[in-house]
């Protein structure tokens, strides 16, 4: 992820994170906002930021930790979920070695980003004590297993599957997440 935002900030202003950070440093900002407010001043915007800043004002704790830390402390007062969301990431990282797909797992503190090589298309929620849902990136009508979730206007997030058990984990689970994984890649 990191990469991919350093990437991103090369590609939309033909400069790296050192360079930005000498541009920073140099423009002398007071605070962390000052500095966000300086470089959206100078086209640096969104994700493309997030490199530069972190740099100068130390990185999020999903970025310190490892993986294993991050998924123990999402489930660790609801144990009895992780098999599911452990289900759920395994499908998903199967594909490649079928060859159906290249997807990423990325961790954050409190959910699991499933990513194509494009753009996130699921992400995993231990959102009660009984449930794990896989939100979904997906322009179908919801029905079935697929619910609506009330968003944003703007979050493309806008259907669930909601799993209680490993057995909820089933063939047409897999479906609608390679589903998703599709539209999205």
């Amino acid at each position: 992820m990191l990469d991919w935002m350093a990437g991103l900030l090369l590609r939309r202003t033909g400069h790296d994170v050192p360079w930005w950070l000498a541009a920073v440093r140099g423009a002398g900002p007071a605070s962390e906002a000052a500095a966000r407010a300086w470089l959206a001043e100078n086209g640096v915007t969104g994700y493309a930021q997030n490199p530069v800043m972190w740099e100068l004002f130390g990185y999020p704790d999903f970025f310190l930790k490892d993986a294993a830390e991050l998924l123990e402390g999402q489930y660790a007062d609801r144990p009895q979920l992780r098999p599911i969301a452990d289900a759920v990431i395994a499908l998903a990282l199967g594909w490649a070695g079928d060859g159906t797909g290249q997807a990423t797992v990325q961790l954050r503190k409190t959910y699991v980003s499933l990513n194509t090589p494009r753009r996130k298309f699921a992400q995993v929620t231990p959102t009660s004590k009984s449930a794990v849902d896989i939100f979904l990136r997906l322009d179908e009508p919801a029905g079935g297993l697929l619910e609506a979730v009330k968003t944003r206007p703007d979050d493309a997030f806008r259907l669930r599957v909601r799993l209680r058990t490993t057995a909820d984990v089933t063939a047409e689970v897999a479906a609608i997440l390679l589903r998703a994984y599709r539209a999205n890649a």
